[in-house]
């Protein structure tokens, strides 16, 4: 089987419960605590190429971070959204499970079983 790979919240009950239903299903998926290690530009290029959508869809709004940064400013160009989105991870949706060279945010939890 691929690896699967999970961008974890360990505080979010969605991601703990993707999480739980991987488990469930036999799945041992890498754990990367986006919160502690941001991906870079070019992983949030790969994850957005592979979920099917532009940066701000990948945002989380109601999160501090998004108005006090004048992220819902529609003027900001890719670039100016990619790098918060790597300054202030928060803002990503979450969870994100990478497998088979597909992804999928697990909101519900159920949504990752397309993928794998």
């Amino acid at each position: 089987m691929n690896t699967v790979t999970i961008l974890h919240n360990p505080g979010c009950s969605k991601s703990r419960a993707t999480l739980e239903l991987l488990a469930e299903r036999g799945i041992v998926p890498r754990i990367v605590d986006y919160l502690r290690a941001p991906p870079g530009i070019e992983e949030l290029e790969q994850l957005l190429a592979l979920l099917g959508l532009q940066p701000r869809e990948l945002m989380r709004r109601d999160e501090s971070a998004y108005l006090s940064n004048g992220l819902d400013d529609p003027n900001l160009g890719r670039a100016e959204l990619l790098a918060a989105l790597h300054a202030h991870p928060q803002l990503i949706q979450r969870p994100i499970v990478i497998a088979g060279g597909k992804a999928a945010i697990g909101r519900p939890p159920e949504a990752v079983l397309d993928i794998l």
